[in-house]
């Protein structure tokens, strides 16, 4: 079957048919792709038109460029890895970003229901430390598989208030993050499953109001060890094992997240597409392992 031409199609054209015409070898990958073209509106296309890599010039650069960012290495070094401009690689952090995300959630579709659900804040900065951000997590207990993530914004604290202040205003939206990630992963919760967190006074209400019959498990927080960023705890055994865990390996896979790092975020969405690279390839490789 031919394919439509994308602008009788945009212009809902019934009567649109195209024949071949030609072909050229694509420089990216060498594939020879076929030309068509339009007898209603004479537009000339080919069957990578409507592909997801359609126009990019370096797209056998995605797969690998995907493994580095999700395994530690920051834009710039894969830039020199990989013999790229930087430009380019932030261009594809976005592409890739969006791509993961669809196949993180299309795979959550598919997996099994959690009956057991693990979430929690994990903390970094755009910028400074100054204007810290908040990455709500939701985490299955014992498969350890990422239900969703969000990124939200938060106002500082402790000592950096004051400091703060050269940086205006700025918006506590933990609560409505929080929110977003309950309302995309509650259909991917069983009714009545358990719901594990820590005793912050925040949490009881959003999860009475997303998951009405499920138990809220709360436990008190521990001092975290030296190992694991600080995410695993020095405690025997760890109720919140699971979310601790993969808090941890995000810390040690996605650069921007490490401790004392001068890999930091500029914009929040960025990150957000840094952090469905990792999320998708995490739970990529809980099923290989």
């Amino acid at each position: 079957m031919r394919p439509i031409c994308p602008k009788c199609s945009f212009e809902q054209k019934l009567s649109s048919r195209s024949v071949k015409s030609g072909s050229y070898f694509r420089s990216s990958d060498g594939q020879k792709i076929q030309r068509y073209e339009c007898l209603a509106c004479s537009t000339s296309f080919s069957s990578a038109t409507w592909h997801e890599c359609y126009r990019q010039k370096k797209r056998q650069m995605n797969e690998p460029l995907r493994k580095l960012l999700a395994n530690l290495v920051s834009q710039r070094s894969a830039a020199r890895i990989l013999n790229l401009n930087r430009k380019t690689v932030a261009r594809k952090n976005i592409f890739i970003g969006v791509k993961s995300e669809f196949l993180f959630r299309k795979g959550i579709m598919r997996s099994p229901k959690a009956k057991c659900v693990e979430f929690d804040d994990l903390e970094t900065f755009e910028h400074t430390k100054c204007k810290p951000l908040s990455i709500t997590l939701a985490v299955e207990t014992g498969t350890r598989r990422i239900l969703g993530l969000e990124v939200s914004e938060m106002a500082a604290k402790g000592l950096l208030v004051e400091k703060a202040r050269k940086y205006g205003p700025r918006i506590d939206d933990r609560s409505a993050g929080r929110q977003r990630l309950f309302r995309k992963i509650s259909p991917y919760v069983e009714d009545g499953a358990d719901i594990k967190s820590d005793e912050n006074p925040h949490y009881p209400n959003d999860v009475k109001k997303f998951f009405p019959n499920s138990k809220h498990l709360r436990f008190r927080g521990q001092r975290g060890s030296l190992g694991g960023q600080g995410e695993l705890k020095k405690i025997g055994f760890d109720p919140l094992f699971s979310l601790n865990h993969t808090c941890a390996m995000f810390r040690a896979h996605v650069n921007r997240l490490i401790r004392k790092t001068w890999c930091t975020t500029k914009n929040p969405e960025r990150l957000y597409n840094h952090l469905m690279i990792y999320a998708h390839y995490h739970n990529e490789q809980l099923k290989l392992n």
